[in-house]
């Protein structure tokens, strides 16, 4: 397989960071020209990182558009299942591997956190350092790739199970559980803690994607 070019890699970044953080969200059209402006590269790289990702089912075809892909309901069930069992093996690995000083930064992470309870975007963005940081921790460079993948999936479900009022606070909680066995080095509990903390973040989601539709019946 031929390596990407720099500029298509910087560009491939750029857009993937953009759909990461919102600025581009499900059913947004991606105009090369437009991208190529904003990000300040030229439309060949453009060009790439959008066949690239178009590739990876990260964007679309709607007509001759390319549009930032969206999950069904299929596909988000899906999803969950292999987040659930990756990030519970990242969890029992960080309590194996994890130095001292990662497993301090989880804990300094989630008691820094605690201040973004009512504040559902920042607290999305730290969740997504969090669980990063538990990646790194596990010291396994193919878990970890694995796991970019399934997060950049994430990026294509329209809102965050943390908008929902309440789950900030809970979210927090899951969080300390998974630290607390990860400085405990018990690996059977902090994979069973992240799991459990995915399953409820499953639930949630499916609650908010019920209530969406009895909005759009009524």
């Amino acid at each position: 397989m031929t390596a990407p070019k720099p500029g298509s890699t910087d560009a491939y970044s750029m857009i993937l960071d953009a759909i990461d953080v919102g600025i581009y969200r499900p059913g947004d059209r991606l105009v090369e020209s437009e991208l190529a402006d904003r990000f300040g590269v030229s439309r060949t790289p453009v060009r790439e990182a959008l066949q690239r990702l178009e590739t990876q089912s990260l964007l679309a075809r709607d007509g001759r558009s390319l549009i930032v892909a969206s999950l069904d309901h299929n596909q988000m069930a899906e999803l969950y299942v292999v987040r659930g069992a990756l990030e519970g093996l990242a969890a029992r690995l960080a309590a194996r591997h994890a130095t001292a000083e990662e497993v301090r930064v989880l804990r300094e992470m989630v008691e820094a956190d605690d201040a973004l309870k009512d504040r559902p975007a920042a607290l999305a963005r730290a969740n997504r350092r969090f669980h990063r940081q538990i990646h790194l921790a596990s010291h396994n460079r193919f878990l970890v790739q694995q796991l970019d993948l399934v997060h950049r999936s994430m990026a294509l479900m329209a809102t965050s199970s943390l908008a929902v009022e309440g789950r900030g606070a809970i979210a927090q909680a899951e969080h300390d559980e998974i630290v607390r066995r990860i400085e405990a080095r018990d690996e059977d509990g902090a994979d069973a803690a992240l799991r459990t903390h995915i399953s409820v973040a499953f639930m949630t989601r499916l609650k908010q994607e019920a209530a969406q539709s009895q909005e759009a019946e009524e």
